[in-house]
């Protein structure tokens, strides 16, 4: 039911959201709110009546790039849309936002933003909104019900917030406490998300294998319970979650990567770096021997499974030594794919009041040499993939005509020229050619399921 907080239903909206998947999780919700409100998505977003900016704050100087987005909203007239900054730069920044740019009316935080109408409204109305609480109450139960999806693959959020207090992340001050969003809730918007049409969905969080929760009959259950139970869901076919960390890998997570068909042989699961005496300094709370046990036992679960890693170089007081037990472990896991940074320095963390900064061209001589490894191995899983028949489930077009782009089980973009097939369709096909970042492959038979 449409609540009366917006004063015009006609009006366009356009979110556009940076960063982690969380963030296009939330503003997908934000979309949906603001059409369960009456607004309108607008076909072009430079056109929009309202703009939503979902920002993250992961990342070097992403504050400026944000004050940048909303200078470039101005339009040749000189007006603006009516603005809204959402997400973990609104939360750390709060109100600076508003005062230095005052085209800004609305700023509200991550775990506020099931209230953005009633913020808008208060815009409407010639206020300056500002929510940065993190209420007890779940903003999930405030935001409307999942309906009809227009792709096949979705995003569900299973739990929010981090504890373990990385001494370079923002998280647990942007997001707050690890919370576990309820079982029964997470069932729901899958059944809603599957029969909107979505084939596969990937369970986020923060540290998304710290969710736990009961299942109908009151046991307690970790996330490996949650996964067993949406395997049973009929039209899902593919299960995947990130982002997860080392220390919350269960005996039954790892063992769900052997006994779950539904769940994909692909695992997220950031390191950040290879020497000891930076994870201790990171507060990492795992070792290079823990993380390496981790990786074994899985790969016992699941023999066919693609690693992926996050990596960070020049952590304060990382050595020349430090940085070759990094490339050391690199290539003793063998990493299917990777996401790797220099160190950003983010303001109120730990580690920005290190001492032993280490120097920026030290830090990206490094970065270059530790993905030039990684990029090596990428490219080596790829071209190991050439020849093997495979399933995809087709997610875009392509850029040719008849071509479609899926994901294979191992999450790599396979481009395949399916004239008469659509997007949402699963097809055998076999790997032909292997570049860095994607595959190309044949159809192997008609039939789609």
């Amino acid at each position: 039911m449409k609540s009366d907080s917006l004063p015009n239903p006609q009006k366009t909206f356009h979110v556009k959201s940076f960063g982690c998947q969380m963030n296009v999780y939330d503003g997908e919700r934000m979309a949906e709110m603001l059409g369960a409100e009456g607004y309108v998505a607008a076909a072009d977003g430079a056109d929009a009546d309202l703009v939503v900016l979902n920002t993250c704050h992961i990342r070097e100087k992403a504050a400026e790039k944000v004050y940048s987005d909303i200078g470039r909203l101005k339009r040749a007239d000189g007006s603006t849309p009516t603005i809204a900054v959402a997400g973990c730069v609104a939360q750390a920044e709060g109100a600076e936002i508003a005062r230095r740019a005052p085209s800004v009316d609305v700023v509200v935080g991550p775990q506020a933003y099931h209230r953005l109408p009633g913020l808008i409204a208060r815009a409407e109305r010639g206020e300056k909104a500002v929510d940065l609480d993190m209420p007890l109450e779940s903003k999930f139960g405030a935001l409307p019900k999942r309906s009809g999806n227009q792709r096949p693959t979705a995003f569900l959020t299973v739990q929010e917030g981090c504890d373990k207090f990385c001494t370079y992340c923002v998280v647990p001050y942007t997001r707050g406490a690890e919370i576990s969003r309820p079982f029964a809730d997470l069932i729901a918007e899958a059944r809603a998300l599957v029969a909107g049409g979505v084939r596969e969905i990937t369970l986020l969080g923060q540290n998304v294998n710290a969710w736990d929760g009961e299942d109908e009959q009151g046991r307690a259950i970790g996330l490996d319970g949650l996964i067993r139970e949406l395997a049973k869901e009929d039209g899902l076919e593919r299960i995947r979650y990130t982002t997860s960390h080392p220390n919350d890998m269960t005996d039954g997570l790892i063992a769900a990567h052997g006994e779950i068909e539904k769940l994909m042989p692909f695992l997220h699961l950031p390191v950040q770096a290879g020497s000891d005496r930076i994870l201790a300094a990171m507060n990492r709370s795992h070792s290079v021997d823990s993380y390496l046990r981790v990786i074994e036992r899985v790969r016992e679960a699941r023999p066919d499974i693609a690693i992926s890693g996050d990596f960070i170089v020049g952590f304060p007081g990382e050595t020349e030594e430090d940085f070759d037990k990094t490339m050391k472990l690199i290539e003793d896991v063998g990493f299917d794919t990777s996401f790797s940074f220099i160190y950003s320095r983010r303001p109120g963390t730990p580690a920005a009041s290190m001492e032993d900064q280490v120097e920026e061209a030290v830090m990206n001589d490094r970065l270059q040499r530790l993905q030039a490894l990684l990029n090596e191995q990428q490219q080596g899983f790829n071209e190991a993939t050439v020849g093997r028949a495979t399933r995809l489930l087709l997610e875009r077009k392509g850029k040719h005509d008849g071509q479609l782009i899926g994901k294979s089980p191992w999450l790599q973009s396979v481009h395949v020229t399916a004239p008469g097939l659509a997007i949402g369709d699963m097809v055998d096909v076999r790997v032909t050619s292997a570049g860095p970042n994607s595959l190309g492959a044949e159809l192997l038979m008609e039939a789609v399921a």
